[in-house]
């Protein structure tokens, strides 16, 4: 079984929300709450893994999460969050004002779509699917610990709508989702 959790709350999506995609955001002071309160609600499982982005934000909330379940978070950039290549660092409400043409594109996501100058939504899931074959065949259960694009390609994978899917799931700051099976590549 393998278990997937979006990080804590980071500098970058609290208010005013910025593109953070490959940019090393810590948490905020809400943000290790909600990883100690995930590291409670981790805890009602007896995981065997827990694996990581490499992505500060990630590994502040698996690091959280790790020391009160005893586990050593194994770090992977494939569970990195997309590139976001020009938009990252920039505000959310400046792109979607200044770019409305490539905002509208990114609001219907898709497997075509590709942040200016950075990765697309099919490039980031095919690396997604890899390394949760190698977190499937390492101990389980394992919990996986985040970044909402990188959840949302997971589930993408099982949903019959694919990567169009992108925005219709929800993807919280350090709660519990759990995959299905049927996101095997």
């Amino acid at each position: 079984m393998i278990v997937l959790a979006r990080h804590g709350q980071s500098v970058d999506n609290g208010p005013p929300q910025r593109f953070s995609g490959s940019l090393d955001s810590p948490l905020t002071p809400r943000g290790r709450d909600q990883a100690h309160a995930l590291a409670d609600a981790a805890a009602e499982v007896a995981f065997a893994a827990l694996w990581t982005s490499p992505l500060r934000r990630a590994r502040e909330t698996a690091d959280i999460v790790g020391a009160a379940l005893a586990l050593v978070p194994r770090i992977d950039a494939r569970l990195a969050e997309s590139h976001r290549g020009a938009w990252e660092g920039r505000l959310v409400d400046d792109i979607a004002r200044d770019e409305p043409v490539a905002w509208a594109a990114w609001r219907r996501a898709g497997a075509a779509f590709r942040f200016p100058g950075g990765e697309s939504l099919a490039e980031h899931q095919a690396r997604v699917l890899a390394v949760l074959e190698a977190v499937r065949a390492g101990d389980q259960p394992a919990l996986v610990v985040a970044h909402g694009g990188t959840i949302r390609c997971a589930i993408c994978a099982s949903h019959p709508s694919g990567l169009e899917a992108f925005w219709s799931i929800p993807v919280p700051n350090a709660e519990i989702v759990p995959l299905g099976e049927a996101t095997r590549a």
